[in-house]
């Protein structure tokens, strides 16, 4: 069994679904109620509608409550939730959503810091903080989605496959380059940095 399976929360989340299953109208509360926040903050990485991510996620557990008769109990039930939710955007007939969400351009996935930055009052925090982004926002599109995941929800490779609809070894792949340029990135503004503390 995979280590992430054995976490607390996974294990009540399966005990969640399994109820789900049997028709229990509470566990399903419970099940829109915890995992809502992780799916509408996902889903809001494709687009900024935030009315078309909650419609999307209503539309999701509407169709899981209908065919909830059809469904296995044994599924990692966040991957699950995610992966289903991505399809269901990338499924969307309106041409504006469509080719936003397609788009491998740096803006089709947005990383954002919890963090407010008005909250942030060391200067040189906010600066590294602001330098981090940046230096994530101009990863292509799948990287900075593989690493959402990986980092921002703490997801395993295995998982991270089954959202993004790819080969295990394809994560590992994506990721390897992901912070093979993040690292490259960090290195030119190390130099860049220490040119200027030289020329000063």
């Amino acid at each position: 069994m995979n280590l992430s399976d054995q976490r607390p929360e996974n294990h009540i989340d399966n005990i969640i679904w399994d109820r789900f299953l049997e028709g229990d109208k509470v566990a399903f509360g419970e099940l829109m109620k915890t995992h809502f926040n992780t799916l509408f903050h996902y889903g809001t990485k494709f687009s900024k509608d935030k009315e078309f991510i909650k419609d999307c996620i209503q539309d999701l557990f509407l169709q899981l409550w209908e065919s909830r008769q059809n469904l296995s109990n044994n599924v990692m039930v966040k991957p699950y939730l995610m992966a289903s939710l991505r399809r269901r955007i990338h499924r969307s007939t309106l041409p504006f959503y469509f080719s936003d969400i397609l788009t491998e351009s740096k803006d089709s996935f947005d990383i954002e810091f919890s963090i407010e930055e008005k909250f942030i009052q060391d200067e040189s925090t906010l600066a590294l903080t602001q330098k981090i982004k940046y230096t994530l926002e101009m990863l292509p599109k799948r990287q900075k989605e593989a690493i959402y995941l990986k980092f921002f929800q703490e997801l395993e490779r295995e998982q991270i496959a089954k959202i993004m609809d790819i080969a295990p070894q394809t994560v590992s792949n994506i990721l390897q380059m992901a912070v093979k340029q993040l690292k490259k990135q960090w290195i030119t503004e190390l130099v860049s940095v220490l040119i200027l503390l030289l020329i000063n």
